[in-house]
């Protein structure tokens, strides 16, 4: 896999911790220009600016133009993606939780 098409995936871009937290910042927010964003970090502009355009190549975020300032907003839709695999499991688990329940009410029936 080529590293564009590797930064297009929202898997990849939701697995670091500092794009998780600026998904956070931009669903709090409506839009946040670059110099709000980046002063919630311990880095530069620049290393900021490369964790939005990770997120902007999975389609996470839009930005605009606004005079001289860009401001960054979310866009969900594609995160619906990993909450329908979530989902999956999420019924998985609760289907093996329910039947160990089963399981241990039989068993404390029996003594």
């Amino acid at each position: 896999m080529n590293k564009k098409s590797e930064t297009r995936d929202v898997y990849t871009a939701v697995a670091d911790p500092t794009r998780r937290k600026l998904l956070q910042l931009l669903a709090e927010a409506d839009e946040l220009p670059l110099h709000k964003l980046t002063a919630q970090f311990q880095m530069g502009r620049t290393a900021v600016s490369k964790h939005l355009a990770i997120l902007k190549d999975a389609d996470l975020v839009k930005e605009r133009k606004a005079g001289r300032e860009t401001r960054f907003r979310l866009n969900a839709e594609p995160l619906k993606e990993i909450e329908d695999w979530v989902s999956y499991y999420t019924k998985f688990w609760n289907e093996r939780a329910e039947l160990l329940r089963r399981l241990l009410e039989e068993e404390q029936n029996e003594t």
